[in-house]
């Protein structure tokens, strides 16, 4: 077999929307092969397609250029189509929508030059105080997790671009962010078979990779999170079940991994685990320090040359299987992909406790939040006057914008004969304050499981981008129908 450098088995993050002499430096000398983009990297439509131009040049003919397009919160570049959430797609419930759905993704993206995108999601989301998941999961029930991922996942590889499942062995049932400290799910190996492991096991053969989640599950591996757990890595998902995809960590700067083992130890405990590659974000002399950990691991011996290799070899076959291309994607097939998302989106509003549209002509007061600035994982939510927009056609509506919509004081609200909407536009879920909120009508548009938190009638769009607030301003107009049915369990 050819030798490797470890700078191949390392996915580093840039600063910048455009490459700079430093950086194409850097990743030629230590023959870095991949980069993760974010949103900080993406301008206009042209720039991206010019930066992954110039990433592909300096990177060679095996580049992987990946990001976050899973749709709904969870997508990076916000100029294409916007594909509904996971979870929009499962109360619509529908396989060939799911599947044209992961296909119009692809599409966009191999038109800027992205050939590895890190979704869908099969993480199964039963735990409603999940912090993180949420509207990202396509269910509660594992069948429908495999089948619509599944299904999301074959349209994506249809179209010519790599799919990433994550985050095994199972990130629905934690109520910590990884991103901010070290999660724990303590369930048995036969309670993860029966939930959290299916979707995973079902569709290995299909999956060209697989992203790690960094959660510890004490009753597998007391010591490691998955990230790190050669029990979870190599002898469940490389040894038991035969997977033979590449297998990328999570990032290894989110504080779970970061503050516990810095950059260096992780990335060599990663590899020894049974991944393939690290995500190494960070400035270019962090992003050097894990290279060079990898360096002197396999000088040492504690890694060997033949992981080295198979892992390469792994990451080559990704590559020649799904190239960099940098597509057309003008005029009309475009259009109807946007048409496709948009229908997508109206398909999964779901109405709970007899949610009716008010009438045209009613007196309504409004209650929502002014901005949402982005977490970081999420891109920000919905702006106060996309809201005002929603209610256009109602010429008695008033607005009012409340700085945060966890503390709105419901005593304070007047009784003058108003029908009052809370309309949320907020990842998190609400304080306990709210369950004193009586709302005539409760607008989720982002973490559906604030519906368990404010008794009465209720619309879920699953999401906030331009399709789903079209689907709901038709419903509040009276113009679309909310039928679709929720899945996961948001009371009666």
């Amino acid at each position: 077999m050819t030798a490797f450098h470890p700078g191949q088995l390392v996915m580093v993050d840039i600063q910048g929307k455009s490459l700079d002499a430093a950086t194409a430096a850097f990743l030629r000398e230590n023959q870095v092969r991949a980069v993760c983009l974010f949103r900080k990297n993406l301008g206009t439509e042209a720039e991206v397609r010019q930066l992954t131009r110039d990433l592909r040049e300096v990177m060679g003919p095996t580049a992987l250029i990946g990001l976050d397009q899973e749709g709904g919160s969870v997508v990076r570049a916000t100029f294409l189509p916007q594909a509904p959430s996971a979870m929009a797609l499962g109360a619509a419930d529908d396989e060939q929508q799911a599947e044209n759905v992961g296909a119009a993704v692809a599409r966009g993206l191999a038109s800027i030059g992205i050939n590895w995108n890190f979704a869908p999601v099969l993480d199964i989301n039963n735990n409603p105080a999940n912090p993180v998941i949420a509207e990202r999961s396509f269910s509660e029930d594992a069948d429908d997790v495999t089948r619509l991922a599944g299904a999301w996942m074959r349209g994506s590889l249809k179209e010519g671009v790599a799919c990433c499942v994550k985050h095994f062995p199972g990130h629905g049932d934690t109520h910590v962010d990884s991103h901010l400290a070290l999660p724990t799910v303590d369930k048995s190996r036969a309670e993860l078979d029966a939930l959290e492991l299916r979707p995973f096991k079902a569709l290995r053969d299909e999956a060209p990779a697989v992203m790690t989640a960094h959660i510890v599950y004490p009753q597998i591996d007391p010591e490691h999170p998955a990230t790190l757990s050669t029990k979870i890595l190599r002898d469940i998902l490389r040894n038991e079940w035969g997977y033979d995809g590449v297998v990328i960590t999570d990032a290894l700067m989110m504080k779970a991994i970061f503050e516990r083992y810095g950059y260096a130890r992780a990335a060599v405990m990663a590899i020894q685990a049974g991944a393939d590659m690290i995500l190494a974000q960070g400035d270019l002399e962090e992003q050097g320090k894990s290279i060079q950990a990898l360096k002197d691991a396999f000088a040492r011996g504690e890694l060997t040359a033949e992981q080295g290799r198979v892992a390469c070899a792994r990451l080559d076959k990704l590559a020649a299987a799904y190239p960099v291309r940098h597509d057309d994607y003008t005029g009309a097939p475009r259009q109807a992909d946007d048409q496709l998302m948009r229908a997508a989106w109206a398909s999964g509003l779901t109405a709970l406790r007899g949610a009716k549209a008010p009438a045209k002509d009613a007196a309504l007061r409004v209650f929502v939040q002014p901005e949402v600035p982005t977490d970081g994982v999420s891109e920000a939510g919905p702006s106060g006057q996309q809201i005002v927009d929603l209610f256009a056609g109602f010429p008695n509506a008033k607005v009012e914008y409340v700085d945060d919509i966890l503390a709105l004081d419901w005593a304070s609200v007047p009784a003058d004969g108003r029908l009052n909407i809370v309309a949320s536009t907020h990842r998190m879920r609400y304080a306990e304050n709210a369950k004193q909120w009586r709302p005539d009508l409760h607008l989720v548009l982002w973490n559906p499981f604030q519906a368990l938190d404010v008794p009465g009638p209720t619309v879920v769009t699953w999401g906030y981008a331009d399709g789903a607030l079209a689907g709901l301003q038709a419903w509040l107009q009276g113009d679309l129908q909310a039928t679709a049915q929720s899945p996961v369990q948001l009371g009666a």
